[in-house]
């Protein structure tokens, strides 16, 4: 099998999306920031929990690759966000905020739940 131009093209393309979205140094508490300036919180809650209108997104959140092309591509509910609206700095911000949003206790370990 022959690789052509093209390919060896869209491989480098394709590694330097990668790249850049791990290159760049996420923080959560910027993320926090975009989560509501970008109006994510109408419908996933302002701490990702979910809502009526849009799907629990934290914790543990979605690979941030994962989440990054659903939101640059969405055809459901939700609305896609190019790039040009939500840079990718930004929404690798948000991933972290997703991220550094502690599990809650187990109900097991809350005392009120267990008489």
């Amino acid at each position: 099998m022959r690789i052509g131009r093209a390919h060896v093209w869209l491989a480098a393309f394709a590694a330097g999306l990668v790249l850049s979205h791990s290159a760049v140094a996420a923080d959560a508490g910027k993320g926090q920031q975009a989560f509501m300036k970008y109006g994510c919180w109408q419908c996933h809650g302002t701490m990702g929990q979910g809502g009526t209108n849009g799907p629990k997104l934290a914790p543990d959140p979605i690979a941030l690759e994962a989440m990054s092309a659903f939101i640059r591509s969405s055809n459901r509910q939700m609305p896609p966000y190019r790039e040009q609206v939500l840079p990718n700095e930004d929404l690798a911000d948000i991933h972290a905020y997703l991220a550094s949003i502690p599990k809650p206790p187990d109900y097991k370990t809350i005392p009120i739940l267990n008489d």
